[in-house]
Order: structure tokens, then sequence, then C-alpha cells
């Protein structure tokens, strides 16, 4: 059984747009913001900031335990990647002026590739740890992919919107790459009027159990999936998030804990597994 503690809300701040922790600190970037706040998981006091020159829309940030970095997308330009020290900070990807992907949205596997969605090409890619891509799985056509987390079953999970007689309908998917094509087969979706049809598809997290938490911004709760992607039910409602909407999740599998960037704070709740 899943269940829920009570809301802590950490820090109040506008326009969060990625929350990630690592080694006990939580990273945070804003809407039109070029820093990176960092705050104290335990005390949920602010620590400092990260400026990072030139970085202007910051659209998601993910944290990697094997690197000792964090990165961060600037929406559909680039990846930045910013050592946890702060000795090194620069534009990492694209590695070439001619790679004409378009970066979305992050998130890190358990072997610490880190997992980009674009939007040009409509593709979930891999990158290792000095930049290089080594796979890249498209998803079918019409299906636009927002975010993407790696399975423990060694499949993706990728949220995503799509039109169906002509209706924009966002879903959640696992997708998986067959044989040398790079076209992936979708093997099971959630999704259709029972997430928000407005705004932007879902965020997602996932645990070790392949659980699935989906940010369903509108309707200002997060939904708990399980494995085959079957509602469990709705484990944060909206009274929980303060009727704020959340935007971006970070499972973190150590402490059982939720990081919850919403409109204007970022809130953790204890996700209790029993």
């Amino acid at each position: 059984m899943i269940d829920t503690a009570v809301i802590v809300l950490c820090v109040v701040v506008p326009g969060v747009r990625g929350v990630t922790v690592l080694n006990d600190i939580v990273y945070v970037v804003l809407r039109g913001s070029s820093s990176i706040l960092t705050f104290d998981a335990t005390t949920h006091q602010q620590v400092t900031e990260i400026v990072v020159k030139d970085l202007s829309d910051p659209w998601d940030i993910v944290a990697c335990e094997e690197t000792s970095q964090v990165y961060v997308v600037e929406h559909d330009k680039c990846v930045w990647r910013v050592s946890i020290d702060r000795a090194d900070i620069q534009r990492w990807l694209p590695k070439s002026p001619s790679d004409i992907f378009k970066p979305h949205k992050l998130s890190v596997t358990s072997t610490g590739r880190l997992l980009v969605t674009s939007q040009h090409p409509h593709q979930l890619i891999q990158f290792d740890s000095v930049g290089d891509e080594l796979s890249g799985v498209q998803l079918p056509d019409g299906m636009e992919p927002l975010h993407a987390v790696a399975s423990p079953a060694g499949t993706f999970i990728a949220s995503n919107s799509n039109w169906q007689q002509d209706h924009l309908c966002h879903q959640v998917v696992e997708v998986s790459k067959v044989g040398d094509d790079s076209v992936g087969e979708v093997l099971r979706k959630f999704g259709g009027s029972r997430l928000s049809s407005l705004g932007v598809t879902p965020h997602v997290a996932i645990d070790s159990k392949g659980n699935v938490f989906v940010a369903d911004r509108d309707n200002r709760r997060i939904l708990l999936l399980d494995s085959q992607l079957t509602l469990r039910r709705t484990i944060i409602d909206e009274h929980q998030l303060n009727d704020e909407r959340p935007w971006r999740l970070c499972y973190n599998e150590q402490s059982e804990q939720l990081w919850v960037g919403l409109d204007y704070s970022v809130a953790v709740f204890d996700v209790l597994c029993r």
C-alpha cells in the first residue's frame, strides 16, 4: 500500500519550473530566472543560489548522483550542466551547432544516463556522462512527447499529447524500442478524459517498483498508477496542494518523499510504502 503524510510547504517561490534533490539539497529553477535556488532538504531553509550566466528560460531540472551534476533545460534550446561544487557550469547540449533537436524536459535513469524529451524530432534521447548520444526512441506519429522516465522493466514511461478526432488528448504511455527501428512500440496507455485537457501535459515520476506518479496539472491533483499504468487512486488532492497546480515532480526513493513544484511554492510529501 502507498499512502501520503500531511503536506509540508518548504519554500514559497513564484513560477516554479523544476525541482530536484541531491545529497540533501533541493534545487529549484523559476520561470524567466538565470539562477538555481538551493535549499536544505531537512530544514527547508534557503542555502544560496547558483547563477548560470546566459540562462534565461529554464524549463526543468534534474540531478544525477553518479556525476554529481545537475542539468537544466532551457526551453527548446539547450541543456546546461552544473556541477554541485559550482566549478563547472556550461552550456552542454547540443554539442554541435548542426544538431537540430529541441530539448523539452529531463530525467536521469538508474544508470546515470540523461533522458531528454525532444519535440523536434519527437523522440526520447539518452546521453552518456560526456554528452554523447546513446540511443533514441521515436514516438508513433501524432504523439508529442513532453516528459519521460525510464522504468525498472527497461521501457520508458512518457507523457504526451496527441490529436484525436479534432480534440487534444493527454496520455501517459509505456513505450519500448523494437529492433533496429527507432520507432517505439506503445505497450499500454493511460489518459483521455481522466487527465487535464488544457495546458501542459503531465510531469511524471517513478519508483523502483514501477509505480508512476502523475502531476495532473489542471485538475490540481497527483495520481498514482501501478506498473501496468492502471489508476490506483488520487494520491494527493487539490486540498493538500492548497488549490495550486502541480507542475513538476521529483521522487526521492531513499527518503520516500515526493517533491512537488507548484504555481507559487515547492511542497514535499512523505510517501509511505507499506
